[in-house]
């Protein structure tokens, strides 16, 4: 079977995911297509080699309906002859192109793939998503309590672990600081493609900058915000909650996009290009769709069953911060390592533009075992309707 390998990954910075935000004014088909336009151009390849684009994105309706990916292809420039498509496994849409991409070069059904992904949620809210209608009844029938948001999911976790409003916002303010950090350092440097925008009065900038990162928040600060998911019914239904989720320890509404270029170790080798990482484990699983979030942990027992590896033998893991509860949950499961969970900030410092997040976590993780020497890294991303994808890369 071929190895699967990463020859170059890059992503946009944030931008806050409404409007006024920095690429508020920016179509996220044309925000894709920059995106795969500066991945092509880096590595230098033929774009007409690439056998196929897999983009992720969740919010498939108005500007990012009717196959983005295949529109932000068309839009890059490549040629026609390049296909694309679009997939939807809610925030970890663009982790599943990655394995999508990365198992068909194994299979030996793909040379060259590039895994993508993109949100604008200050054009495309996620009041948009919804599915409508009537209750479903069987549903309905399965889970008699109701099926809740994710914020309440994440409310749920908080109370099941017992997490206090104090070791969230602590948590949370931490992802700031540690992002913050980063970033002057240069540290995403290496992995933030320049996206132009074009203001309402005509003039032009580059966004280069993370626009979530506040450097200067703390703890205290977060304390005086209100819980955002408070409902009386949901309370009735779940009288264990505390109330403690706010918008300081969840992940900001956030536009961006970010993609990877993926191909065997042989093409690389026969194109003269060094592999940056292989794909070494893969795992996706289905978890209880009301606490929902939690999958990451079946997710990470799951793929590290499959590599034959441990904990220990990971020197950096990315366990998206859709909320504060999630990765402090992962983390007492696993008796994790805190210096290396989330090194340089997680989404809620660095945003979550959801179908993007996956090979954006992907970008950063990278980077950060290539610049600290690590050798491998587990990513995992939790998922709408109570799902988790793991992955396990190795650094070349």
């Amino acid at each position: 079977m071929a190895d699967a390998v990463i020859v170059d990954i890059v992503r946009t910075a944030a931008g806050r995911g409404k409007p006024g935000g920095a690429l508020s004014g920016v179509h996220p088909a044309v925000l894709l297509a920059e995106t795969i336009r500066a991945l092509v151009s880096r590595t230098g390849i033929d774009p007409a080699s690439v056998d196929d684009v897999i983009a992720g994105c969740v919010g498939q309706t108005g500007e990012q309906g009717m196959n983005i990916a295949r529109t932000a292809v068309l839009t890059a420039g490549l040629p026609e002859s390049v296909p694309a498509t679009s997939i939807d496994r809610q925030c970890g849409s663009s982790q599943q192109a990655a394995h999508f991409a990365a198992q068909g070069v194994m299979s030996g059904a793909y040379d060259i793939v590039i895994a993508c992904g993109v949100e604008s949620m200050s054009r495309v809210p996620m009041s948009m998503h919804g599915q409508g209608g009537r209750p479903l009844a069987p549903l309905s029938e399965r889970y008699p309590l109701g099926l809740v948001n994710q914020g309440v999911s994440a409310e749920l976790i908080a109370a099941r672990y017992k997490f206090s409003r104090a070791e969230l916002d602590t948590f949370a303010a931490e992802s700031h600081q540690r992002a913050a950090a980063a970033a002057a350092a240069g540290a995403f440097d290496g992995e933030i493609i320049p996206i132009t925008v074009t203001a309402e009065d005509g003039s032009v900038s580059q966004h280069v900058s993370d626009e979530t990162v506040r450097p200067t928040t703390t703890a205290e600060g977060l304390a005086g915000l209100k819980p955002s998911f408070t409902d009386a019914a949901i309370a009735e239904r779940f009288p264990e909650i505390d109330w403690c989720i706010t918008p300081g320890n969840s992940s900001p509404l956030t536009d961006g996009a970010s993609a990877a270029l993926i191909m065997s170790a042989e093409k690389a080798a026969q194109l003269g290009l060094r592999p940056r990482a292989r794909f070494h484990s893969f795992a996706v699983t289905g978890s209880d769709p009301v606490l929902m979030l939690t999958g990451v942990i079946p997710a990470t027992h799951k793929v590290l069953a499959r590599s034959g590896l441990s904990l220990s033998d990971l020197d950096s893991y990315e366990v998206n911060e859709a909320f504060a509860p999630v990765p402090l949950a992962w983390a007492r499961e696993f008796n994790a390592d805190p210096d290396k969970l989330n090194p340089r900030g997680g989404a809620i410092a660095l945003g979550h533009p959801l179908g993007g997040s996956g090979t954006r976590l992907l970008a950063t993780m990278l980077n950060h075992l290539e610049a600290t020497g690590g050798r491998y890294g587990l990513q995992t991303m939790c998922e709408g309707g109570g799902m988790a994808n793991a992955t396990i890369i190795e650094i070349l």
